[in-house]
């Protein structure tokens, strides 16, 4: 899978901003992506820190672009665009003290088209990675809303891999039917970027009205509305979990549906059932889980988990970097 996202960035190499420069994971990420050459990674922080961090760990940063807001000789321009974006809400002195923070000045980097994508968080909360990006980046024209997926990944014995989307596991807690449909159409784009044809199921604790309740309806409703909203992907709802993946419950609870016992994208009821969703996929199914992706804003920004390890930041910076072709 990441040997498709590499040779995607190898043909239209991009510009990374990591908000934590001197972070040691970050710092490894940043080395492996250069010996890759198909990735720049532009670290935020003061130039003296960064190197003598990476020169302490022995990582060779050389070719890595270090910007330092203390010393950022656009500032003023920088500070200017960011009062023109907050339109009111902030005065100028307002922007440049935010824009000494990493988190700030590497979104107004992507907002700039200085960059072509960010990575935060490893040391930053979820929000602290979110709102710069809502503010500034904003989301795309036609979206009401930011929401994520996981990509979950499990090999094969025979080779390849089975790779999976679901959504939304992070972001929106109880998301209305219209917002299904949206989180539907978002993870959708994702999917293809990852080699999934998707075939996509929305999910809940009944198959096609053998249960009843408003959150049965809610899923039935979105699907319904989504079918609509996207006709050339294979749509079914609402489903049990079993008839979404397993051809046999399929062919007995929901016979000649085109998604039912093979469906790849999952959409969730809500944040809950999404989250758990997940990690049952992850540790108990031996899936590797990557996200979560943030879809709907302008360009890629991705969140980090401050408990992520080094491969894990070299992982996200592939994926990041990679989705910039599909918001171009």
């Amino acid at each position: 899978m990441f040997k498709k996202l590499i040779e995607i960035l190898k043909a239209h190499p991009r510009r990374i901003v990591f908000t934590e420069g001197t972070d040691a994971r970050i710092l490894e990420a940043s080395a492996r992506l250069l010996s890759g050459t198909f990735l720049t990674p532009i670290l935020i922080g003061n130039e003296a820190e960064i190197l003598a961090a990476a020169e302490d760990a022995g990582f060779n940063i050389r070719g890595a672009e270090i910007l330092d807001p203390e010393t950022y000789p656009e500032m003023d321009a920088m500070v200017a665009k960011m009062v023109e974006l907050r339109r009111g809400k902030m005065t100028e002195d307002d922007c440049r003290a935010m824009l000494k923070k990493g988190n700030y000045f590497g979104t107004m980097l992507v907002a700039m088209g200085l960059a072509d994508a960010l990575l935060g968080g490893a040391t930053y909360s979820t929000a602290d990675t979110v709102r710069p990006a809502l503010q500034l980046v904003k989301t795309k024209p036609g979206n009401s809303i930011v929401s994520s997926c996981f990509i979950l990944v499990r090999p094969y014995a025979t080779g390849g891999n089975m790779v999976l989307a679901m959504a939304d596991c992070a972001i929106n807690i109880d998301p209305t039917e219209d917002e299904l449909v949206e989180i539907c159409s978002e993870t959708v784009q994702c999917a293809r970027i990852f080699g999934v044809d998707p075939k996509v199921a929305f999910l809940s604790y009944s198959t096609l009205g053998s249960g009843k309740g408003p959150a049965v309806d809610k899923m039935r409703n979105a699907a319904e509305k989504a079918k609509v909203a996207l006709p050339e992907v294979p749509i079914e709802g609402e489903l049990q979990f079993d008839a979404a993946v397993a051809p046999r419950v399929a062919e007995t609870k929901c016979p000649g549906s085109p998604v039912a016992g093979y469906a790849n994208t999952f959409i969730f009821p809500d944040i809950s059932a999404g989250n758990i969703g997940y990690k049952i996929a992850q540790r108990l199914g031996s899936f590797e889980a990557y996200g979560p992706i943030l879809l709907g804003l302008n360009a890629p920004i991705n969140d980090l988990s401050r408990g992520c390890n080094a491969q894990e930041v070299y992982s996200m910076a592939i994926i990041t970097a990679a989705l910039a072709d599909s918001n171009h």
